[in-house]
């Protein structure tokens, strides 16, 4: 028997994308560990034609993935800016006051949270990741260090924790018993409570050709499909749904025991039945467009490379490992990457062995050419370093198609 859906349970679903074995994306090397080769794991992708749910074939412990979790999301400006508009919009559709308690799964260093305490509403956290935990707490967001599951929810109800809004963001994609986290959010909410989910959208990562956003610690690529069948199992609507730009494409989704779907709900299922995203052909053309991009994107690196332009890359974020793995390049083409998260500095990026920097070595170092993985905050980062480009440095955007700027 082949793999079976993480969420429905249907058997022998179809391999749509195998992307070879990468390292944990995040697993960042200190210079003691350059000589022991990094752990690999497979990197393919299967499609479940019963619920239209994408998801990987291997699945990683969660503690080895979680537990020395170095992402941060304040160090983003462009993820500030939106977890307060997101903050803002959620306390105004939902009307929350000072008796109100928002309870948020995977909430790193409490970069959301905060917006709604400094509006008065109560908040709770809940992230695995020590760090990001201990963050939070000095942020003033307490946040319990655990994932989340039934067993969870089932504590904290029996201390008295009902909350009116549970948030998801940028968290359902990462847990792989998606089952127990969305029976815990039902056992956990208030009955006339909200959950509401905001996670990149599987038509963009296609349409955007933005497969290195595929992962280990993203089990699932969801379409709005996929997540209303996964919430009807539980009980759960689909009241409401936008698209939003974050993370290349998002979906924001919320869902409630009560209620009706608005016309966005109606209006986005007619789409994606068009679209057909329980067909594996869907996925194929996707498959092709990588393999071409792959091959182009390494060949553009290696021949600024071998004539005489010295290269390295911005953000040693997850994607930038998997992109990396795919195309084959590694210390032999980038001389070294720069990142804004001081836990990164001083580490080496995932299977490369290219050492990470402050972006301020950008200026001392003056690189010919820099490939910008975290292509999804393009335009903060050329902000950032404007005078990097002003003194003749370029930037190479790999996707959805390499161009230089």
């Amino acid at each position: 028997m082949g793999v079976a859906c993480r969420g429905c349970g249907k058997s022998d679903l179809p391999v749509v994308l195998s992307l070879g074995s990468t390292p944990l994306a995040n697993a960042l090397r200190s210079a003691s560990e350059l000589d022991v080769p990094d752990p690999r794991y497979p990197l393919d992708v299967a499609l479940c034609p019963a619920c239209a749910l994408v998801q990987l074939v291997e699945t990683v412990d969660p503690t080895v993935l979680f537990a020395d979790y170095a992402y941060l999301s304040s160090f983003s400006d462009t993820m500030l800016r939106h977890a307060q508009a997101y903050a803002e919009r959620v306390l105004q559709s939902r009307a929350l006051g000072a008796n109100a308690l928002v309870v948020e799964i995977g909430s790193n260093d409490g970069y959301l949270l905060r917006h709604f305490r400094q509006a008065g509403v109560a908040v709770l956290g809940i992230d695995p990741a020590r760090a990001a935990a201990a963050a939070a707490e000095r942020a003033g967001v307490p946040t319990r260090t655990a994932f989340f599951g039934r067993d969870l929810a089932d504590q904290l109800v029996g201390e008295g924790i009902r909350p009116d809004v549970v948030v998801a963001n940028n968290v359902m994609a990462h847990v792989p018993e998606i089952n127990d986290v969305v029976t815990g959010v039902v056992r956990l909410l208030k009955d006339d409570g909200v959950f509401v989910i905001e996670t990149p959208y599987v038509r963009d990562l296609l349409d955007r050709l933005e497969f290195d956003t595929i992962y280990h610690e993203h089990v699932f690529y969801y379409s709005l499909t996929a997540l209303r069948a996964l919430l009807a199992r539980h009980g759960l609507r689909v009241i409401d749904v936008e698209r939003v730009s974050i993370h290349g494409g998002s979906i924001r989704v919320t869902a409630a025991a009560r209620g009706r779907p608005n016309d966005a709900v109606f209006a986005m299922m007619e789409e994606e039945a068009a679209w057909r995203p329980h067909d594996p052909e869907t996925y194929a053309a996707f498959a092709a467009r990588v393999d071409a991009l792959r091959f182009e994107l390494s060949g553009l690196l290696r021949e600024r490379k071998a004539s005489g332009r010295r290269l390295a890359a911005y953000g040693a974020a997850a994607k930038g490992t998997t992109l990396l793995s795919v195309i084959g390049v590694g210390e032999d083409v980038l001389d070294f990457a720069v990142d804004r998260n001081p836990r990164k500095q001083g580490r080496y990026m995932p299977g490369t062995k290219v050492r990470i920097y402050p972006p301020e070595h950008l200026l001392e170092a003056m690189p010919d050419d820099v490939l910008l993985l975290t292509w999804n905050f393009r335009d903060e980062i050329m902000t950032q370093q404007a005078e990097y480009r002003r003194r003749g440095g370029q930037f190479i955007v790999p996707i959805p198609s390499p161009s230089i700027m």
